[in-house]
């Protein structure tokens, strides 16, 4: 279904490709499979974001909510197919790739404009990848995904609608990349080095306070308002560049707002009452609202395995600041000893009502980069746990609770997210389990949205989180590899400074063999080869669990009969965004 093993394939075929010069639109059309049917213009859909952005720069802050709301303001130089999941032209109309795989040469669409009306150009592609994405003082950029055996990528104007892309080395994965978003020179040129900016001014840029008409993107909505606390209001933009197979100008509705509502009770209680047209749920509110679509409700609940979609893991600190708790949690026996105490099954048919299977370790279960793990999750067995704990030499106190050894108490700080359906129920599971094998797990609510701030901080001790899978491995390099920018439960191995080299002496040897696998990886043309690096990966990680894999969510969504075409999507994947497809009957 997803035909990634294809991604090389398509890489050449679409090199060939010949377009009209000129040809700004792209048609949207060989969806009928999925029932995307003509729709007309007008309407308005409303959703619902989990709280409110931080920033209206997607490069300036990690926020999903921030992601949600991007990707109908902004467009990359290629998208992914609804379908196929496989990458097809968006900015660029076509590219060619060198022989050698190191020179990629994009041929940008002509008389696409910006929401105010100014020329898309290569110098906005030039200056985002130079100025923004390869900026490692950019708090979302992704200068580690450009920067290969220690050499930066270069990008070069070449005319007015094509840029050069040369790499120090091939990297098969380059393409993925090129789905980020690409900004405006003429809005954003002040807040950077070759305006005169320092390099974090950057993160400065588009606050939440900012005059709606300054955030401009080439997206299907340009933002037209924003209530601080209360909703995010979008504007069809009359320009995209898109249409349908009728020759109609997508998107379809007129209107996209966006409600800030972080509980997710009052979310399905929203939409039950009509207010929130389309709203992607848990397995958790799965049934209820399949009941009531099954009584005559006037809406459909879908659900499917999912390619994305955010697996949810325990996290111990590493670098906890006790440094007892610190030891511990860096010793491979502790976390098998925890991974025996997680009871994945009771957690997918009770916080999940079954809509979840067992994870992967970086790589979906239905992707064809998986290789498969699932002997190493082991099974749920209490006693094995215990008995893992006594032969570390944690004693049982008279009080029920272990002893580290120092004497003291063996507990933790659990942090998780209380604005979650799924949060509360597993740190409620995980710490009753535990308690019965003399852990004490001190449970700490937060707001979900700060869940990956405070892990960044390192002030946690141990985490409930969640990182979304991809179609391609080596868009996950900044998480799972040691050292990486995300890679928040051992901080001790990232790089003193940004964009500087990993600290190696602070690596576990089964960490530098990760390290290495995705240095390889990175630059390695032969899928077969690349397969192979990445199954070697996924077993290293499954045998030494830097975290803990918990589940891996089906994706589930439900909207409105009022609406036609609908297609779930996560709305956090840059290159996937059906939603200008979506239109009000």
């Amino acid at each position: 279904m997803r035909k990634l093993a294809r991604l090389w394939i398509l890489i050449v075929a679409v090199a060939g490709l010949v377009v009209p010069a000129f040809a700004a639109d792209k048609p949207v059309r060989g969806y009928e499979s999925l029932g995307i049917v003509p729709g007309k213009v007008g309407g308005r859909l409303t959703m619902v974001l989990g709280d409110s952005p931080q920033s209206f720069l997607y490069y300036g802050v990690i926020d999903s909510n921030l992601q949600a709301l991007s990707q109908h303001l902004y467009d990359g130089l290629v998208e992914y197919n609804y379908r196929t999941y496989e990458l097809e032209p968006a900015l660029a109309e076509r590219w060619t790739i060198s022989r050698d795989g190191r020179v990629y040469t994009f041929f940008l669409r002509q008389d696409v404009k910006w929401q105010d009306g100014q020329p898309f150009t290569a110098d906005d592609v030039v200056f985002t990848y130079d100025q923004i994405v390869q900026n490692p003082e950019a708090r979302a950029g992704d200068a580690g995904a450009f920067t290969i055996g220690g050499q930066r990528a270069k990008f070069e104007k070449v005319d007015t609608y094509t840029i050069r892309l040369t790499l120090p080395k091939a990297a098969p994965a380059m393409l993925q990349y090129m789905r980020l978003y690409i900004m405006p020179k003429h809005k954003l040129l002040s807040f950077t080095v070759e305006g005169g900016a320092k390099p974090a001014d950057i993160n400065t840029a588009w606050p939440t306070t900012v005059n709606p008409r300054e955030v401009i993107g080439t997206g299907p909505f340009r933002l037209q308002s924003y209530v601080p606390g209360q909703k995010v209001t979008l504007a069809r933009n009359p320009n995209y560049w898109k249409k349908d197979a009728n020759g109609t100008r997508l998107p379809y509705l007129n209107q996209l707002e966006l409600l800030i509502i972080r509980d997710p009770e009052q979310q399905v209680a929203q939409f039950l009452a009509g207010n929130v047209g389309q709203l992607n749920i848990s397995g958790a509110q799965f049934p209820d609202l399949r009941a009531r679509q099954q009584g005559g409700a006037p809406f459909k609940v879908t659900s499917a395995r999912a390619l994305f979609g955010s697996p949810p893991h325990l996290a111990f600190n590493f670098d906890a600041r006790n440094p007892e708790l610190a030891r511990l949690f860096s010793d491979l026996r502790w976390r098998q000893a925890m991974q025996m105490a997680v009871n994945r099954q009771r957690i997918i048919d009770d916080v999940y009502n079954g809509l979840a299977e067992l994870p992967g370790h970086g790589v979906a279960p239905i992707s064809s980069w998986y290789f498969d793990t699932k002997k190493l999750l082991g099974t749920f067995d209490l006693q094995a746990a215990a008995r893992a704990l006594d032969e570390m030499g944690l004693r049982m106190g008279p009080d029920g609770v272990r002893r580290l050894p120092n004497g003291q108490p063996l507990e933790f700080t659990l942090t998780y997210g209380t604005d979650s359906s799924v949060w509360p129920p597993i740190a409620t599971i995980l710490q009753n389990d535990l308690k019965q094998i003399g852990v004490r797990a001190n449970l700490q609510g937060i707001l979900s949205r700060t869940l990956l701030s405070t892990g960044l901080s390192g002030n946690y001790e141990a985490l409930l989180l969640a990182f979304g899978d991809q179609p391609d491995p080596e868009l996950r390099k900044p998480i799972w590899q040691p050292g990486g920018a995300l890679y928040y439960w051992h901080r001790a191995t990232q790089p003193a400074t940004p964009g500087g080299e990993a600290n190696f002496s602070a690596m576990q040897p089964w960490e530098r063999q990760i390290f290495d696998l995705w240095e390889t990886g990175g630059t390695t043309v032969s899928r077969p080869q690349r397969k192979a690096v990445y199954d070697r990966w996924q077993m290293l990680f499954a045998q030494n669990l830097p975290v803990i894999m918990i589940a891996k969510p089906t994706a589930v969504g439900a909207i409105h009969n009022r609406y036609g075409n609908y297609l779930y999507s996560l709305g956090v994947i840059p290159g996937y965004n059906p939603l200008p497809l979506i239109f009000q009957r």
